[in-house]
């Protein structure tokens, strides 16, 4: 009896890491929780990977969903809130972060879509703007509720206003799953893992 007790114990022992690994996905040692709240609805973890410049990591980026999307469409079509967590791998200047969204996001949508996203364009420019810096393992996480409009958090604190155009953060979303994305295999890893479409990696954010 007592060596079934044991060898009970040992067993989950052996289980428990296995159990609380399967809860975190790591990308370049930064770790992603495979579920988030939003606006008290539970998402999952769509998919994480790291965005490079030439060999040089620059951060780690997570996706969260209501369900599973492969496509830039599925993504954009996705009911529900969804949220983008990207954690630093390098220290990242916060006026060049903001520039570079505003490229991005003018390089991967129409001149309509932009025009209506331009508002929160702007302010996440001033919000980035402001931080000056984001330090290697800092964080900034940028969140979307339907009805409410886009939040951003920097290293989990709420800053700036609420950008109410919706218009606005699936511009930012195509920043990185649009047809011009910084980072091609960063595409793929956000689209979990599929991103048959990212043919292409000529952005620079």
């Amino acid at each position: 009896m007592r060596r079934l007790i044991v060898a009970a114990f040992v067993m989950l022992s052996l289980l428990a890491p296995l159990c609380a690994r399967a809860d975190t996905v790591e990308a370049a040692g930064v770790k992603f929780d495979t579920v988030a709240e939003v606006a008290g609805q539970k998402l999952q973890l769509n998919g994480a990977g790291v965005r490079y410049k030439f060999v040089i990591k620059v951060y780690a980026a997570g996706l969260y969903l209501a369900a599973k999307a492969t496509t830039t469409e599925a993504v954009i079509a996705m009911p529900g809130p969804k949220r983008l967590h990207i954690v630093a791998l390098r220290d990242l200047d916060g006026n060049e972060l903001g520039k570079l969204f505003y490229k991005g996001m003018e390089s991967n949508t129409t001149r309509e879509e932009f025009i209506k996203a331009v508002n929160g364009v702007l302010k996440i420019g001033e919000l980035f703007g402001a931080k000056k810096e984001l330090r290697k393992g800092e964080s900034f996480t940028v969140d979307y509720t339907p009805g409410v409009g886009t939040v951003v958090l920097i290293n989990g604190t709420r800053v700036g206003d609420v950008i109410k155009e919706p218009e606005f953060y699936n511009a930012f979303l195509h920043v990185w799953l649009g047809p011009n994305p910084p980072d091609s295999q960063l595409k793929t890893k956000l689209l979990a893992g599929a991103g048959k479409n990212s043919n292409s990696n000529g952005g620079s954010n």
